[in-house]
């Protein structure tokens, strides 16, 4: 197993960082690289960037308008973004619900609601958690009814992550209650600005709003937005939720993280402390494996092997790593991590204090909103036990 990148992957690496460097805003980088929240201007304004340039499907193939690029240029266009400060490409559309359309739409679907992904137009949100169903989806209970040549839907998702800002919204429904709960679960797209659909802001413990309650009332939804074939959703969710758990390892992300827990270490005079240090040298030599074990899975797709189904092992120890970087950064912030008046930061309050770090005062915030990565996308429990079947036999 070879692990250097050749010297066409190395040109294709520079060419993508001149190219990021030249058109990322600098108003989003420096947010980025300091934490500061990020609106709906400035997430779909570098999606609507990408997308102009072809590059927001950068995981797709080029008969899908994507630009066909193979899964190490993905991976070092992955790298070159987040180290240069770019915002997560917002996954549900481009990176989750498009794979989908991809492999089990039909034809008019395809051409329906790719064009608007790729382009950075649509915001998609994700329909899958219930107030009663987060890592066991199948017991989800939002009912579909057919209805001739419709659905009515009703019912509840929760934690909707960014659903205020949706358009579309890619569920799971139940369509039928004979069987196994996983038969009779349905993948239908519904447009968030139909009568009967309510969002409900769930308020976060620093005043933020990033995720939602959603309300089905008698929704009605056109059948040609079923996905597949009714009752066979469960299949189709599983292929969006292997996107899904390898997108939440984001090593890359972890790697320019890493980077900010030095600066703020060194700005508060306890980078070189011994014990510090240590856990600093432990964390980077995780980040190294997880990045090992990522073009491992990488190098075995490039050669044709089958690679070990470890989409489950990345998202266990990504987002592990993730909840152990916030946890530094409150050390090393010390008591300047604490605040979370969400008014004082919004009128500038970054940093206004003697030798202040710019990057302090949402670290609080960050820590906690880092609880949630070992419970979203399946809990780290589950994953556990599916690499146990799928993985060790």
């Amino acid at each position: 197993m070879d692990l250097s990148f050749t010297p066409e992957e190395q040109k294709f690496r520079e060419e993508v960082r001149a190219w990021v460097k030249e058109n990322l805003p600098h108003e989003i980088s420096h947010k980025v690289h300091n934490a500061l929240e990020l609106t709906r201007d400035d997430l779909q304004g570098w999606a609507k960037i990408l997308g102009k340039k072809g590059w927001l499907g950068y995981g797709w193939p080029k008969e899908f308008g994507g630009p066909g690029w193979t899964a190490i240029q993905r991976h070092l266009f992955e790298e070159e973004t987040a180290l240069a400060g770019a915002p997560r490409i917002i996954p549900f559309g481009p990176v989750m619900v498009a794979p989908v359309i991809m492999a089990f739409g039909n034809a008019e679907q395809q051409k329906r609601f790719l064009p608007g992904i790729a382009s950075g137009e649509v915001w998609w949100s994700q329909g899958y958690s219930e107030p009663g169903s987060g890592s066991d989806l199948a017991s989800v209970k939002t009912k579909a009814e057919r209805q001739g040549d419709k659905y009515i839907v009703n019912g509840q998702k929760t934690w909707t992550t960014l659903g205020q800002y949706g358009d579309w919204m890619f569920n799971l429904v139940r369509t039928s209650n004979e069987g196994k709960p996983q038969t009779g679960i349905s993948f239908l797209l519904l447009d968030m600005k139909s009568p009967g659909v309510t969002v409900r802001p769930i308020k976060l413990l620093d005043g933020g709003h990033e995720v939602n309650e959603v309300f089905f009332d008698n929704v009605e939804v056109p059948a040609e937005n079923l996905i597949g074939e009714e009752n066979k959703g469960w299949t189709y969710a599983k292929h969006l939720l292997s996107h899904e758990r390898t997108n939440i390892a984001d090593v890359n992300r972890a790697k320019r993280e890493l980077e900010r827990l030095k600066r703020i270490a060194k700005s508060e005079g306890v980078y070189d402390e011994p014990r510090f240090r240590d856990e600093v040298a432990k964390l980077e030599v995780d980040i190294v494996a997880l990045e090992m074990m990522v073009l491992r899975v990488l190098s075995a797709a490039t050669s044709g092997k089958n690679s070990l189904d470890v989409a489950g092992l990345l998202k266990i120890r990504g987002s592990e790593i993730q909840q152990r970087y916030s946890e530094l950064m409150m050390l090393a912030g010390g008591p300047y991590s604490l605040p979370l008046i969400r008014e004082a930061m919004e009128a500038g309050w970054q940093g206004n204090f003697p030798g202040g770090n710019p990057a302090l005062a949402p670290l609080t915030s960050t820590f906690f909103n880092m609880r949630k990565t070992t419970i979203y996308g399946g809990s780290n429990e589950v994953q556990r036990n599916i690499v146990a079947q799928t993985v060790l036999g």
